[in-house]
């Protein structure tokens, strides 16, 4: 019989984690949140990755895919003005996204509307499965 304690050699970081969190103001909870919210998808000849972006302009975007990493960094510019809440987070923000499948990188396309950036990633021809049939002998 095996019993693996693996799990419990990372219970002092597990518990330390725990209560930092609890002891954190809101403010830095909050901080922790992925954002931008990605949505990736995959059809059999695309991957897609949808981020939305509300209020960033498409000049404050930086997207880049070197070997099978995909990085979005940018930074939504604050509106001026006096609120009496503000939800809706601004300043710099950063996702990294790993990608196991070889890309073209050649046919890499991004566009946004609506606030929505959709990323298309073609995947390699010699990626795709292939079925092959048993022939009788």
């Amino acid at each position: 019989m095996v019993i693996d304690f693996g799990s419990f050699y990372d219970f002092p970081r597990l518990l330390n984690t725990l209560l930092t969190e609890i002891d954190a103001p809101s403010s830095a909870l909050r901080a922790k949140n992925h954002f931008p919210p990605l949505n990736i998808s995959e059809t059999e000849d695309t991957i897609y990755v949808k981020a939305l972006i509300p209020g960033a302009a498409i000049e404050d975007i930086e997207l880049t895919l070197s070997d099978s990493i995909l990085a979005l960094k940018g930074e939504i510019q604050p509106k001026q003005g006096r609120y009496h809440r503000q939800e809706r987070p601004t300043g710099p923000f950063s996702r990294v996204v790993s990608i196991n499948i070889p890309i073209e990188l050649d046919k890499v396309g991004a566009t946004m509307k609506n606030g929505v950036l959709t990323i298309s990633l073609p995947k390699i021809q010699a990626s795709k499965p292939r079925t092959i049939h048993i022939q009788p002998k």
